[in-house]
């Protein structure tokens, strides 16, 4: 039996199914990532896994042994299983390095490795009530860390963190299975937050897997419409469009209708380079701008590094031919 094994597990609240036959596994370190809509399930699974809600059907194997729900032990959770909640607190008034003691103590080295990992070293000396979110989080991730799970399971952990502290909680996690040896798994609404991370992406709609893969292949072969959305932007293109625009040698991803993400187009000023269009909107994202091209009544996501389009301006678009920028 592997590391993680979860079989058709399925939670009822009352009447209403949170989650439903879900089964997959997750070998040990391997960085798996669950994505989906508010409300899709996500959190129950993972809380289930932890042991810390009870399902209604279906089992969870951890390392062998059989994961208990709280209707089977009085001290809930996985001994072995570490679950952050999105709604982590910390005890105001305490410094830092007393709140982390109130939990585990560690040898000295065992904790400058840890608090080295988590990026708090220089936290130590500071009281609770004076962290950032960001700061507050990778405190609280520590001393769940202190326990020496195998497996940390993390519900939103990107949620309402700025640009840095995001990038530094994504650092934490690079090193955890390197430097720590445990083993992750965490959910994000935003899979964008996740697809250079995870080995393994799985996405839920309405308590149920839609759809699970390695990320680059959910992306560019989604199974419908919520995970292409999920996933970024994207345009559906007739079989005849998708001719015109200079498509060749590919078949239809959903139904008989061909789906293309911005950076499958290129886009110039020339006349003959493709189909003409006007440009109805400019996204900026720093590297690279997101053009609304509309064509024929259709609008069509470009993405370039180019920065002197205009909106208003006349265009020609086509599908970029692969192994050409």
């Amino acid at each position: 039996m592997g590391f993680l094994s979860v079989s058709h597990l399925s939670k009822k609240i009352q009447e209403a199914t949170v989650v439903a036959d879900i089964s997959f596994e997750q070998a040990r370190f391997q960085k798996l990532a669950i994505a989906g809509e508010t409300g899709s399930g996500k959190s129950s699974l993972l809380k289930m896994i932890a042991g810390l809600v009870q399902p209604s059907s279906g089992i969870i194997f951890f390392e062998g042994e059989k994961v208990m729900g709280p209707d089977f032990q009085l001290i809930h959770g996985h001994p072995g299983i570490a679950y952050l909640s999105q709604h982590y607190e910390l005890r105001n008034n305490y410094r830092v390095d007393e709140w982390l003691e109130m939990g585990t103590r560690l040898p000295q080295s065992e904790a400058d490795t840890l608090f080295d990992v988590c990026r708090i070293s220089h936290l130590l000396s500071r009281k609770t009530h004076q962290l950032s979110g960001g700061e507050k989080q990778r405190i609280a991730l520590a001393r769940l860390l202190a326990g020496s799970p195998r497996l940390l399971l993390l519900d939103e952990p990107f949620s309402n963190l700025d640009p840095i502290h995001k990038q530094l909680l994504k650092e934490v996690l690079e090193d955890l299975s390197s430097r720590l040896q445990i083993s992750c798994i965490l959910t994000s609404h935003d899979p964008l937050d996740t697809l250079s991370w995870a080995d393994e992406l799985m996405i839920m709609q309405s308590g149920k897997l839609v759809q699970q893969g390695a990320p680059a292949f959910l992306y560019h072969h989604p199974v419908n419409e919520y995970v292409a959305g999920l996933l970024g932007s994207y345009v559906l293109l007739t079989a005849n469009e998708w001719r015109v625009l200079g498509g060749s040698n590919g078949s239809p991803l959903l139904g008989d209708r061909y789906l293309l993400r911005p950076e499958q187009f290129s886009i110039t000023k020339s006349e003959n380079g493709g189909v003409q269009g006007r440009i109805q909107q400019i996204r900026f994202w720093g590297s690279f701008s997101e053009l609304q091209v509309q064509i024929s009544g259709k609008i069509i996501p470009v993405k370039t590094m180019e920065t002197d389009f205009s909106v208003g301006d006349e265009v020609c678009i086509r599908i970029r031919k692969p192994g050409l920028a």
